[in-house]
């Protein structure tokens, strides 16, 4: 049977951790023990050299080689054999200065030649060594042999039994690897641990399932179309995808930095930071609106998404613009029908000249409230807003008129922003003095006046109404996205596909002021109200102007228009 390799990481990681372990145990012992064999060998070479020189040192020894015959009974060999009882030598052997030897463990030796080369320690000199001799392998010194008056008169050789010196080697190696083992027994429970721990943190998944993982998360990120950015715990870029980075404005250093380093002070940080709470939070971007969620993970961090809803936020306003229209068909239709009733009345009862003089008064009436927004707003499109929203204004009961400062003779270079900022504008000075008019029957008639004029290139729109007003603490909160004084619409039947949020109109507006680098504000009304003034630097046409009708200005920034 062939072993299979494991296929999870921790399984792999498990292996490889005890192969490691083993491994070093392994090699740690063996380094351990090289050394060991060698001090060993030492220790015993320097024991038999301190047991040679101890011998020589003796004057009986020396004396005995001068002043007898090497025997079995002898002084030199009983003293030889006395020391190598007490030291447990192998052997004690006492040569002269020709090589005999006068004392042997083996008796029989006494008075023959030495089986090893004496001639080193007969000249003087002291060695030791491992070597192999009658006795068999031993750890040997050698050592000159010196009378009182100091003459070299033969040498001493001792030898420990190598075999000894292999049995205390032996006896330290069960110790050594009962160490060894212990300390392999706990780093192994050491990997198991932290195996289980990466198996937990891996989900059993092995090598090759995280590469394909890996891959496939960066083909989905960089390949959907929404927005995806990971924070960790401290609140760092941790991942951003292509689209992320568009709709933020922002560049690939921005990962690995903190959120407020690299997005400016706003709703938006607000939302991604997660200190707005909510589902589906609307924010402006760069000019986008873009719906938010975030989603905290299990590490401490976040993973927050991002919808670009500004196509459907803008068809949304064009059907808004649709829908206002329609309004001011159906409010000129019911208008109109009521005056052919009262002409068919007058026509009945035989009142031609009368039936003919309110046709005259109703045309005149009529025909000069649209001239005289022509004539003082020469943008077709902006007058036939104006015309529009009257009509509107109109069949809700309010009145809507222009200011005697309102002035437009210029030339717009892009009238689309005009109107939309100054029909939402409108749309919401209608939505207050309706609310006003249903919370306050006795207030007086609802009015809305607009003002359009131009300070040289700038366009000054201004709109006020007889409305309740916006309080100073909520001036500046009510042109951040997803902040508004409406009620909330209820929600429609059914499954509904896209359903507007509310508190974008007036954040759009001033961020589209601030594209052109002028501001937009609110203030009080006299006599009750709010007026809202937006200021547009270069809107209108000028000799700052370039030819396309655009602004230089706006042109050098690189602002979509």
């Amino acid at each position: 049977m062939r072993m299979r390799r494991p296929r999870r990481v921790s399984a792999q990681v498990l292996a490889a951790q005890l192969a490691i372990t083993t491994g070093v145990m392994v090699l740690a012992t063996a380094l351990f023990l090289a050394p060991l064999g060698s001090e060993l060998d030492d220790a015993a070479m320097h024991r038999a050299l301190s047991i040679a020189q101890t011998t020589a040192a003796d004057p009986d020894v020396a004396r005995g080689v001068l002043t007898t015959r090497p025997s079995r009974s002898g002084p030199v060999q009983s003293e030889a054999e006395r020391i190598r009882r007490a030291t447990d030598a192998l052997y004690v052997v006492v040569m002269d200065a020709r090589g005999v030897r006068w004392s042997h463990t083996t008796a029989a030796e006494i008075g023959r030649h030495v089986s090893t080369d004496p001639s080193a320690a007969l000249s003087g000199r002291e060695i030791r060594q491992i070597d192999d001799g009658t006795l068999g392998r031993s750890a040997r010194a050698k050592v000159p042999l010196y009378d009182d008056d100091g003459r070299l008169v033969g040498a001493v050789s001792v030898g420990i039994a190598y075999d000894s010196v292999r049995e205390r080697l032996l006896d330290a190696v069960p110790a050594l690897l009962l160490c060894a083992g212990v300390a392999l027994a706990a780093g192994a429970l050491a990997a198991v641990a932290v195996s289980r721990r990466l198996r937990r943190r891996t989900h059993g998944l092995g090598f090759a399932d995280i590469s394909a993982l890996l891959d496939e998360r960066e083909a989905m990120l960089h390949g959907v179309r929404e927005g995806v950015v990971a924070f960790d715990r401290q609140g760092r870029i941790r991942l951003a995808n292509d689209e992320a980075l568009r709709l933020l404005g922002l560049d690939a250093s921005a990962t690995g930095r903190a959120l407020d380093e690299v997005l400016a002070p706003g709703r938006t940080t607000e939302v991604l930071a997660g200190r707005v709470d909510g589902t589906d939070l609307l924010t402006v971007s760069g000019g986008r609106v873009l719906v938010a969620n975030r989603m905290p993970t299990r590490d401490g961090g976040a993973v927050a998404t991002l919808r670009d809803r500004t196509e459907l936020e803008r068809l949304g306003r064009e059907l808004d613009s649709t829908q206002g229209l329609l309004d001011a068909l159906r409010a000129q239709d019911h208008e109109h029908a009521n005056r052919l009733h009262t002409v068919l009345g007058l026509l009945e009862l035989g009142r031609h000249d009368k039936a003919a003089e309110f046709v005259a008064e109703i045309a005149s009436s009529r025909r000069s409230f649209a001239e005289e927004i022509a004539e003082r707003v020469r943008d077709p499109l902006l007058s036939a807003l104006l015309v529009g929203k009257a009509a509107i204004a109109a069949e809700r009961g309010v009145t809507l008129a222009l200011s005697d400062a309102t002035r437009l003779d210029h030339r717009v270079v892009d009238a689309r922003d005009l109107v939309t900022v100054l029909g939402n504008l409108i749309d919401n000075a209608l939505d207050a003095v309706a609310e006003r008019r249903r919370t306050d029957p006795a207030a007086g008639g609802p009015r809305v006046e607009v003002e359009v004029r131009a300070e040289r290139a700038t366009a000054v729109l201004r709109v006020s109404d007889t409305g309740p007003g916006v309080p100073p603490e909520a001036r500046e909160r009510i042109f951040v996205e997803g902040w508004s004084t409406k009620r909330p619409a209820p929600p429609l039947p059914g499954p509904v596909p896209f359903q507007r949020g509310r508190g974008l109109g007036l954040a759009l507006v001033r961020r589209l002021a601030e594209r052109y680098g002028g501001m937009a504000r609110v203030t009080a009304r006299a006599g009750g109200g709010a007026v809202f003034t937006v200021v547009l630097p270069e809107a209108l046409a000028s000799d700052a102007t370039a030819g396309d009708g655009l602004p230089r200005r706006l042109m050098a920034a690189g602002e979509p228009q």
